[in-house]
Order: structure tokens, then C-alpha cells, then sequence
């Protein structure tokens, strides 16, 4: 898969596109709230969050925390680490990571672990396919590919990766993390 070409995306941009992802989710919900950057209090101090969502689903109320990583070098299990913390701190019930690199195996095995979404976002371009071989040429205009997307990283039970794609048209498998209820809830 290419790497995505985020140089022109600064990280508040990479956030907000994020957040714009959340709000179209949350946009069919009864309850819903996305908000950027916003500080929350624990027993062990304050957190700035990237980006935080609330909604009722399933009969009760769910906080998600996502954090977005707009490095240059593949995400690792730390990185997924610290979100759970967060997590844990904060009493969130999922977790999102989304980064501008991939995500290094340790960190796919530690977030699918504990139900914690990861997606690699990707310049849109890039989930535009051919039968053909050869170099890839652009998405013809009618088929109305976005500017970025995102690849939801997961593994397989055989222990392949796979990816399920997410965009702004294209949100079924985040829904589906969202909703999908926690070991003993």
C-alpha cells in the first residue's frame, strides 16, 4: 500500500478531517457530541485529547477517545498503549487511533486486544482499483473518490491483516466498532 501524502495536511487539519469523520457518525444518533482537542480530568491528572466523542447506543452512554498521529514513522505498541491508559483513566469506552503511517504489528496485536480501532489514513486516490496491471492511473472523475481515506487495521484469525476501508462516504466498519459492546458490558 503507498504511504499517504500528508504534506500539505497539517496535524489540526489531520484532526479536524478526523472529527468530520465522527460527527457524520454521530449525525444519525438520538445523542451525539464530537469535539476537538478537548481537556479531561482524571484521579491522575488532565488530558488533552485530539478528538472526543460522546453518544447513547444500546441503552447506555459511550465516551470515545481518539487520538491521531500525524508521523512519518509507523505507529508502535506504546503509542496504543498510552491511548489505553487514557482509557482507563478516563473511563472511555473505546479508542480510536488514527495515524498518517502504518501501524507496526505489535501495536495491530495490543489494540485488537483491547477493542481499540486503528485506521491509517491514506490519500483518497489510492482506494481506487483496476483490473489492469501496470501503473495505476487516477480515479476517473465520476467515480467521485474523496481527497483522503482510511484503512481500518485489524487481524485476521489466522493472523493476516486486513483492512476495511472508512471514508466520508464510506463509514459502516467504524459504526460497527462503535456499537459493537466491550467484554462484560
Amino acid at each position: 500500500m503507498e504511504q499517504p501524502e500528508f504534506t500539505t495536511l497539517t496535524p489540526e487539519a489531520f484532526e479536524q478531517e478526523v472529527r468530520f469523520y465522527l460527527q457524520t457518525l454521530g449525525a444519525s444518533l438520538k445523542s451525539s457530541e464530537v469535539r476537538h482537542r478537548e481537556t479531561l480530568s482524571a484521579h491522575d491528572g488532565a488530558y488533552e485529547i485530539d478528538v472526543t466523542a460522546r453518544f447513547s447506543a444500546l441503552g447506555g452512554d459511550f465516551l470515545v477517545l481518539i487520538e491521531c498521529k500525524h508521523h512519518g514513522r509507523r505507529i508502535g505498541r506504546e503509542d496504543v498503549q498510552v491511548l489505553h491508559d487514557r482509557m482507563l483513566s478516563l473511563g472511555a469506552q473505546k479508542g480510536m487511533l488514527f495515524s498518517a503511517s502504518r501501524f507496526q504489528r505489535g501495536a495491530i496485536e495490543f489494540a485488537q486486544a483491547h477493542r481499540i480501532a486503528l485506521v491509517q489514513m491514506v490519500d483518497g486516490k489510492t482506494t481506487y482499483f483496476t483490473k489492469g496491471l501496470g501503473s495505476r492511473p487516477d480515479p476517473p472523475p465520476w467515480a467521485n473518490i474523496g481527497r483522503y481515506a482510511g484503512w481500518l487495521v485489524s487481524l485476521t484469525e489466522n493472523g493476516g491483516e486486513h483492512q476495511s476501508l472508512v471514508s466520508r462516504d464510506c463509514l459502516k466498519y467504524l459504526r460497527e466498532f462503535l456499537v459493537e459492546r466491550s467484554p462484560g458490558s
